[in-house]
């Protein structure tokens, strides 16, 4: 035996070893059959051999005919239009509720099977009546439809004339049948793989595989011959567990405001209208308080905060306060009792500043970082939900320049060296900032989120005077598109198991 043909079967693997006598046959069912391998180590072992150039590996690619999830139903149970037509045979007349009733059809069925049975002309229906029409041996006699999906899994190429019959009439029902694209794996042997599937291997079967450290200890490693192994071959890539990669930039953006002296603020997903848009000085009649632009939780009423809180907030409203002409109209409690999903975490600024007023609690210093709701039409810049961050810093010495310098500190720390911050408007805040980065894939700013100083209306119903309120809320979603690379926001929760195995992880 040649040299380098006794080095490559000194370097076969046990499984390799295994599957070399049935190499011939060509068929990796009868592999799987008389080995018990498995297909997947099968495979991984032709791949080695493939390296070893003893065989040559073909992948071909075709359309396979399988049961849907009611075609698996239907082969035990039959067909409908089958278990409706033994029933009627057996009356040869039946109203259709009787039939409907006995037959133990659902509605779908039931139609699809009356529509099957009249079509072939076995049934005819009169006065809400179902007579039979066929012949018995019609009746009895197994449909192309039944026939064909006792034959599948089939090739869509391979179909003969009535077979194509049968698989449209069927693919034009709900699941009854299923079409896959199928990789077919085919492999040969070579001239080295002929010469070394006539080899008494055997005498490799003794070899070490590993040395473990009972084999040290004892010696019995000594006189063996080891397995020759072959370090350059391609080996299955493993993919390690890891965090999704938006709560990884989430857990780095929680220790950013953590490091820069902020407490952690939590709360609940579903808030009263109260904290999320009155609380915040947003008119009654604004258009986000619509359901075009909020979810809105049916049927239910929420409990609101204590009477002073609601006093004030009303005040706000009604430009009772000094210095205010609020809204110019009449406060309305029911309309604040309305259940919404939260859309922004700025209600939760709202609690915290009754919290920080109960407590006295000043200067104080908040984040949040979690999930919001909107009712928008959904495109690569704008979801139903996305992740938010939010900030206040409540301090009677507070200023809009120290506003600039949170922002400023917590995108340079995200990876943003460089953001536009421009004039913007919100009901609840003056003066008030919009933040945005360039998208260099859409060649355009992206607005991240917004910023500003809390009204006195907003501040005022808490601490009963104005206190300086520095507060902001971006987008979060948006701003860890650049660094994964992600140039649309619905990429971002598809869960793509091979696209969140190549995400890259966060590492800032």
């Amino acid at each position: 035996m040649p040299e380098n043909t006794q080095k490559i079967i000194e370097s076969l693997s046990p499984n390799e070893r295994k599957i070399i006598p049935y190499l011939g046959e060509g068929d990796i069912e009868n592999i799987d059959e008389k080995t018990e391998l498995g297909k997947t180590a099968i495979l991984r072992a032709l791949e080695f051999l493939s390296n070893k150039e003893l065989v040559k590996i073909q992948q071909k690619s075709r359309k396979e005919i399988e049961l849907g999830i009611n075609g698996l139903i239907y082969i035990k149970k039959g067909l409908p239009e089958r278990r409706l037509i033994n029933l009627i045979a057996e009356k040869s007349s039946i109203s259709m509720k009787e039939a409907k009733k006995l037959s133990e059809l659902n509605d779908n069925e039931f139609k699809a099977a009356i529509g099957v049975l009249k079509k072939k002309a076995l049934i005819n229906l009169i006065n809400s009546n179902i007579i039979l029409q066929g012949k018995k041996d019609e009746i009895t006699k197994k449909s192309l439809e039944e026939l064909f999906l006792e034959s599948l899994p089939k090739n869509l190429k391979d179909l003969q004339v009535e077979e194509k019959y049968a698989f449209d009439n069927l693919n034009s029902r709900k699941n009854l049948i299923d079409v896959q694209d199928k990789k077919i794996i085919e492999f040969n042997l070579t001239d080295l793989g002929k010469e070394v599937i006539k080899a008494d291997l055997s005498k490799t079967e003794n070899m070490i595989e590993s040395l473990s450290s009972s084999m040290i200890k004892s010696g019995s490693w000594k006189g063996k011959k080891f397995r020759t192994y072959d370090i350059k071959s391609p080996v299955p890539k493993i993919s390690g567990g890891k965090k999704h990669f938006v709560n990884q930039a989430t857990d780095y953006a929680k220790k950013i405001w953590l490091e820069m002296g902020f407490k952690e603020m939590t709360g609940n997903s579903i808030q009263s209208g109260f904290w999320n848009f009155d609380a915040l000085f947003t008119p009654q009649d604004h258009p986000v308080r619509e359901m075009q632009d909020t979810f809105f939780i049916k049927d239910k009423q929420a409990k609101l905060p204590d009477k002073r809180i609601i006093e004030g907030v009303k005040k706000a409203h009604e430009g009772k306060i000094k210095g205010s002409k609020g809204w110019q109209e009449d406060w309305k409690e029911q309309d604040a009792k309305k259940v919404v999903l939260r859309t922004h975490t700025t209600c939760l600024s709202a609690q915290t500043l009754k919290k920080i007023a109960e407590n006295k609690e000043f200067p104080a210093k908040y984040f949040a970082l979690g999930k919001c709701f909107r009712n928008e039409t959904v495109d690569w810049s704008h979801g139903f939900e996305f992740n938010q961050t939010e900030g206040i810093v409540v301090d009677e010495n507070a200023n809009f320049r120290q506003l600039l310098g949170y922002l400023r500190e917590f995108f340079r720390k995200m990876g943003y060296e460089k953001i536009r911050i421009r004039p913007g408007y919100f009901p609840y805040t003056e003066p008030s900032l919009e933040i945005d980065a360039f998208h260099p894939i859409k060649k355009k700013w992206v607005e991240l989120g917004g910023a500003g100083m809390f009204r006195p209306e907003v501040t005022i119903p808490f601490f009963g005077k104005h206190i300086p309120v520095l507060a902001w809320g971006p987008g979060f979603d948006r701003i860890i598109m650049e660094f994964f690379k992600i140039n649309d926001l619905r990429e971002m929760y598809k869960n793509d198991i091979n696209k969140l195995r190549e995400t890259k992880v966060w590492d800032k």
